[in-house]
């Protein structure tokens, strides 16, 4: 761009603000988006990365969420710590108030992993409510559907990992905590989930049925919770592969239960590469949104793209940044299939991570590969940059986690390849490979969370209270007051 062009586009979006206007009016539906540690930096990667996929420089590319016209920080501590985990983050998001690491629809008062102290401190998530005023719900995730973030709209447990029978402890059955998966098929309100996509079967299955895909179940009980999903409700489908998902037509399903994977659903690299049988989150937010819409009431919609979050965990930012890149389809597919008069679109994270983004770059410079600078005169130098011990570096890295390694195209073992902490020579290393793990400084078995805000990004009926700068657990009251969920909604 020329500088008159930078001058007239920048006019340009100040013409477009003054002509915003709050939008007050109640909203039919709400889709709140969450990708799992989908920090600030991790937007930012993902937006070149798109943009340089097109054959860009990505700078200037905005994903399909940043478009929407207002943002705010959210601050994402839990009340017990500062950097927050995704059971407490997305409690608050469903309830309204803010609770300890580890729990899951319980507030502060319940002690983590004692089923006996939680008794009494449940609290209502935003999807129960949601059932109880008659609308539509949905759950759509590429993680388990019994994960911390999915499991925070419609569970009560002290203990995130209680996601099958098979976890609970002794002290829990005592005192007659449920699990997860069991929680999920036994919804006390409304007529349940119209729609819950994702992974996670061996905790539906007994531990003596074998999988379509030759992994066994994890369920001592002997329940097929698949099964009971498909009686309990009229017109329901249970799948597990991409056939069964494409062939459930949502004229004929209310009830849709898919399973797609024993553990969380393969990365969308793998899926594309692998063609696993596994649909993309984009595709199943479309399925969803074409159940769900036939209520005319309206309907809530979370959909979380989950393995931003683990990608991270394993250090492998190309994976955390096609995760997000995926994400951005799937809120830019709701887009196109709702209206914004009456459908309230939000998007944001639960946390961030230890991500960082560094260094002088040139632009245009591959997101993903290693520094190459400007200079004296201010353009593209010919060699990556060295660090003062003579190393190259990229201008992504991680504060800490296992540090530098390939692997082989196809290998997802991301959480057992030796640890590699602090400078590693990467100069003849394929940085943009899909298996490359970005150096680490500090050495630890996985890289963890981080506790700075994350973006809010907002679009439709009473988007406009999203601003400012504020707590995590505001967004689930702009949804109850943007939907006008009546007291009676509320346990």
């Amino acid at each position: 761009m020329s500088p008159d062009q930078w001058f007239e586009a920048g006019s340009r979006r100040v013409r477009e603000a003054v002509q915003l206007e709050p939008d007050r009016r109640p909203a039919r539906n709400i889709i709140l988006f969450v990708g799992d540690g989908m920090s600030i930096s991790t937007v930012t990667a993902a937006r070149i990365l798109e943009g340089q996929l097109r054959g860009e420089s990505g700078e200037e590319n905005l994903l399909s969420f940043e478009r929407l016209p207002y943002l705010a920080l959210s601050k994402t501590y839990n009340t017990n710590q500062q950097t927050p985990d995704s059971a407490g983050t997305m409690t608050a998001m469903m309830t309204g108030v803010k609770t300890k690491a580890g729990v899951i629809g319980v507030n502060q008062y319940a002690e983590r992993a004692n089923c006996a102290s939680s008794k009494g401190s449940e609290m209502v998530t935003f999807l129960e409510q949601a059932e109880m005023a008659d609308l539509a719900t949905g759950v759509v995730t590429t993680t388990r559907v019994t994960h911390a973030t999915p499991a925070a709209t419609y569970a009560h447990v002290p203990e995130r990992h209680w996601e099958g029978d098979n976890e609970l402890t002794e002290e829990a059955r005592r005192n007659g905590c449920k699990d997860i998966a069991r929680q999920l098929i036994e919804f006390p309100y409304g007529d349940g989930p119209e729609v819950v996509l994702g992974g996670g079967r061996r905790y539906f299955l007994p531990e003596d049925v074998v999988d379509g895909e030759g992994d066994k179940g994890k369920r001592r009980d002997g329940r097929d919770l698949t099964r009971e999903w498909t009686t309990r409700f009229p017109r329901a489908a249970y799948v597990w592969n991409e056939a069964q998902f494409e062939a459930a037509e949502p004229a004929d399903v209310d009830h849709l239960l898919g399973l797609f994977d024993s553990s969380h659903m393969e990365y969308e690299v793998d899926r594309l590469r692998d063609r696993g049988g596994e649909p993309g989150l984009s595709e199943m937010t479309a399925k969803a949104i074409r159940i769900l819409r036939k209520n005319e009431q309206g309907f809530f919609l979370m959909v979380e793209g989950g393995r931003i979050d683990h990608a991270h965990h394993a250090g492998n930012a190309y994976r955390a940044l096609t995760e997000t890149i995926e994400f951005s389809r799937a809120v830019e597919t709701a887009m196109e299939m709702t209206d914004p008069a009456d459908t309230l679109v939000i998007v944001t994270a639960d946390h961030s991570h230890v991500f960082t983004m560094a260094g002088y770059p040139t632009r245009g410079n591959p997101i993903l590969g290693k520094v190459v600078g400007n200079d004296a005169a201010g353009n593209p130098a010919s060699n990556p940059e060295r660090a003062a011990d003579g190393l190259p570096y990229t201008t992504l890295n991680y504060a800490n986690g296992r540090g530098a390694h390939e692997l082989p195209l196809g290998g997802e073992a991301v959480y057992d390849e030796p640890i590699h902490g602090g400078r590693f020579d990467s100069s003849g290393m394929n940085t943009e490979h899909p298996g490359y793990h970005q150096e680490a400084l500090v050495s630890l078995p996985a890289e963890t969370h981080s506790g700075e805000d994350v973006a809010i990004y907002a679009g439709g009926p009473e988007s406009y209270l999203v601003h400012g700068v504020q707590e995590q657990n505001v967004i689930y009251h702009i949804m109850r007051r943007a939907i006008r969920l009546s007291a009676g909604a509320v346990r």
